[in-house]
């Protein structure tokens, strides 16, 4: 599998939507269709999800990882990762993008290599014109999971369930990329639904 592969609908979807917890209450106003792309940055592995949402219903386009190899130079690393989401950008047209925002992190060569493809992935939606949003690894956890210091493999648990997919996210990556974008489709419906609630 060569690198930033795409794990595609057909290979891990079963076609079973899911209905948004406010689903039943509907939003004058409330787009209907949104294509949504998810970006979980890192120097290694860049991991992101592209879901698309219908009224209620929530499911996945693509998903995957944009891999970099430690041996490489740093500049080509980030060439590469930048190239990468901006042709997965062109591919999908995605109609917004949600990045997952910087967390504490006591190592600090860690902190400073995320923060580095962070800036890639932003600079990639950047140029690509679609708006993006920002979402802390604490809001991405209790919108997907319910609970904001849920462990990894819950998160993935629960975007298999929430997609209706047949198996587990083929990365954590992924399945965090993944939490991001359906953390913005809860965002944006919770949005329109405290609007209304305001006359």
């Amino acid at each position: 599998m060569s690198r930033g592969e795409f794990y595609r609908k057909e290979n891990l979807a079963v076609g079973g939507p899911f209905h948004f917890s406010l689903a039943e209450h509907p939003v004058p106003g409330y787009r209907t269709s949104m294509r949504i792309m998810g970006i979980d940055p890192g120097l290694a592995h860049t991991g992101y999800g592209i879901i698309e949402v219908k009224g209620s219903d929530a499911r996945l386009l693509a998903s995957g990882d944009v891999e970099t190899s430690a041996g490489e130079a740093l500049a080509q690393r980030l060439q590469y990762i930048y190239g990468e989401l901006s042709r997965i950008i062109r591919e999908w047209s995605p109609e917004t993008i949600a990045v997952e925002s910087l967390f504490f992190c006591t190592n600090v060569r860690t902190a400073i290599s995320v923060a580095q493809a962070r800036g890639v992935a932003l600079l990639a939606t950047a140029a690509s014109g679609v708006a993006v949003h920002e979402y802390s690894p604490l809001e991405i956890k209790l919108a997907v999971a319910g609970y904001g210091k849920a462990p990894k493999e819950q998160v993935k648990k629960m975007v298999r369930a929430i997609l209706g997919l047949r198996e587990l996210p083929p990365t954590s990556h992924a399945a965090d990329a993944l939490a991001v974008a359906l953390c913005h489709a809860y965002s944006q419906r919770f949005e329109r639904v405290v609007k209304q609630s305001r006359g």
